[in-house]
């Protein structure tokens, strides 16, 4: 799939999501799937991952938008390169962008996924997670999959 159709679809499900939440809940309403292990709880979060840095909407949107630009930027040597780098760079970026859309129509992030023992969170945060997972096992494991790397090159030793 390419990372462009790949990242739109991912904000999208995520904001149909997000749509169906917040129309068919109210704001603190919680709805339990698996009693006291994993709720529909709907919430605001003015924050980052667990409510960091509170209220600090345009930073979120400026960083947003600075990865949204690479990844336009870098797009031929990211839909040329592995297909794990094209995965972890689509769910990246469409992740990113579904929290940004939020964050620009309401200054808050729709989160709704809560299993009691974490802090709640939405489609658009796991999406960042495996993206961002599928770059880390590519830079440790794979670095020769990189665009613009030798391939067969020697690892280093030591």
């Amino acid at each position: 799939m390419p990372v462009l159709l790949l990242a739109i679809a991912v904000a999208a499900i995520d904001q149909g999501i997000k749509y169906y939440v917040q129309s068919h809940m109210t704001l603190g309403m919680s709805i339990p799937v698996i009693n006291s292990v994993f709720h529909i709880t709907y919430i605001l979060n003015p924050g980052a991952a667990f409510g960091m840095l509170e209220h600090q909407t345009k930073l979120f949107v400026v960083v947003a938008f600075i990865l949204l630009a690479s990844l336009v930027y870098f797009y031929r040597q990211i839909a040329a390169g592995h297909w794990l780098l094209r995965l972890g760079a689509g769910l990246l970026a469409g992740g990113a962008a579904g929290n940004v859309i939020d964050r620009v129509t309401t200054g808050y992030v729709v989160d709704f996924l809560d299993f009691r023992i974490w802090p709640v969170f939405n489609s658009a945060d796991i999406a960042i997670v495996t993206g961002v997972s599928c770059l880390i096992y590519i830079l440790l494991f794979l670095p020769e999959m990189l665009p613009g790397s030798t391939p067969g090159r020697p690892k280093k030793e030591g």
